[in-house]
């Protein structure tokens, strides 16, 4: 993924002739290290944001939780100012609200040592990207395809390889397991055809989802209505609708009316209107709708970090040819799982030319790849081999003399 941001913005030096002399001096300005890293931290904007949104989603219950437990002290407070009870039962109620407040003082601790490690990982986040320069480019890339890999296991589930990993690297302020955590709950509570968590769920998270529009909570209240009618509990069903789903009529009324007449089609039904909502897989539905609404809240990405960069890479190799049989094995579309992630991508811009190194000025093909200096520049394997040889492990770029060592070149494929 090193030589994405070079090729793919144009940034190729190698010589693109048909017949032309082997060199043209008039390549671009390749993107030096400093603006690579600018554009990298660009993408950065879900690092921050999913702390963020749960440090402003943990002040928010806490001073809720500080809100209801005063208002109902100072009632209490009133009620025993205000009645003519003894002396024994005032006393007993005051040591009542003495032991309640002492308990509203616990965990107004816990929920500021919630606050604070949330605000720890912000800065631990701030400071990470604060410490990007082209001088430790390599090492904080490293770091950044740690976190994408942990990403990648969270969305799919591996929380304990996820855990160890972050653990190992030291990278825990950096990745969101207790976020991932929270969802999986609710959809492992869904594919068990249960809406409780779901309904708890968007309870704390109401606010925001009001402000987005959202309709899953109507959605959960409409598959729990199906279930009973599923189950024939029709005067259970009934009520249910006049507590849950009539405060839903004014915006939703449509979509209320047709499943409103499941109380006369039932569960049986062969009516293809009524019957698809009886189909279990209204249930995975619903699980793919908190995932885009938990990921909409907290400002992520549908797909993994992982996914993304490696389609930002697979549409500049797309071609035709990638999807043949007698694809090359040095094509990254030979493999299935490749071709699956670059399916949906429109084919790379083809021209017939041809690949002549600047050192060389031989033909860069599959028998003489071309190799990618730190700083985008292109040059043939065969050419930085016997530069490396006579140099002991070291080349050097001749239009820009920077230095490195032959192993931090990157293989780059011809499409």
């Amino acid at each position: 993924m090193e030589i994405d941001d070079p090729v793919t913005n144009g940034n190729t030096d190698a010589v693109m002739t048909e017949s032309a002399p082997p060199f043209t001096p008039s390549p671009p300005v390749p993107a030096s290290r400093s603006s690579q890293l600018t554009e990298s931290l660009k993408l950065e904007h879900q690092l921050l944001r999913v702390p963020f949104e749960h440090y402003k989603k943990t002040i928010r219950a806490n001073h809720r939780c500080l809100e209801k437990e005063v208002a109902s002290v100072v009632s209490s407070v009133g009620d025993l100012a205000d009645s003519n009870w003894s002396k024994d039962v005032t006393v007993s109620r005051l040591t009542s609200l003495v032991s309640r407040l002492q308990g509203l003082k616990r965990k107004l601790e816990e929920g500021s040592n919630v606050e604070n490690l949330q605000a720890q990982r912000c800065r631990a986040r701030i400071d990470h990207l604060d410490s990007a320069d082209a001088e430790n480019i390599t090492e904080w890339n490293n770091t950044k395809l740690k976190r994408i890999l942990v990403d990648y296991m969270l969305r799919m589930s591996y929380f304990e390889t996820a855990s160890k990993l972050s653990e190992s690297c030291n990278i825990l302020d950096l990745v969101d397991i207790d976020i991932f955590r929270e969802a999986k709950k609710v959809i492992d509570a869904l594919k068990r055809r249960e809406v409780a968590s779901a309904l708890a769920w968007c309870a704390d998270n109401k606010t925001r989802l009001k402000k987005s529009k959202s309709k899953f909570e109507f959605q959960l209240r409409l598959q729990e209505f199906i279930e009973l009618i599923r189950a024939d509990s029709y005067k259970q069903a009934i009520q249910y609708a006049r507590k849950h789903l009539t405060p839903w009529g004014a915006t939703h009324m449509n979509e209320l009316q047709r499943v409103l007449a499941t109380l006369a089609f039932k569960s049986t039904t062969e009516c293809t209107k009524y019957k698809v909502l009886f189909e279990l897989g209204q249930w995975d539905l619903l699980v793919d709708q908190f995932k885009q609404e938990f990921c909409k809240l907290y400002g992520m990405t549908m797909e993994p970090l992982l996914n993304i960069y490696l389609q930002a890479g697979l549409s500049a190799l797309k071609t035709p040819y990638g999807f043949e049989e007698g694809c090359t094995k040095e094509d990254p579309l030979s493999q299935e799982s490749f071709r699956k992630l670059a399916l949906p991508l429109p084919y790379s811009k083809q021209e017939h030319s041809k690949l002549v190194c600047y050192i060389s000025k031989e033909l860069m093909d599959t028998e003489n790849p071309p190799l990618v200096f730190p700083n985008g520049y292109v040059y043939s394997t065969k050419a930085l081999k016997e530069m490396a040889d006579k140099n002991k492990g070291e080349v050097k770029c001749p239009r820009t003399g920077l230095v490195c060592n032959y192993t931090d070149l990157v293989k780059a494929y011809i499409s």
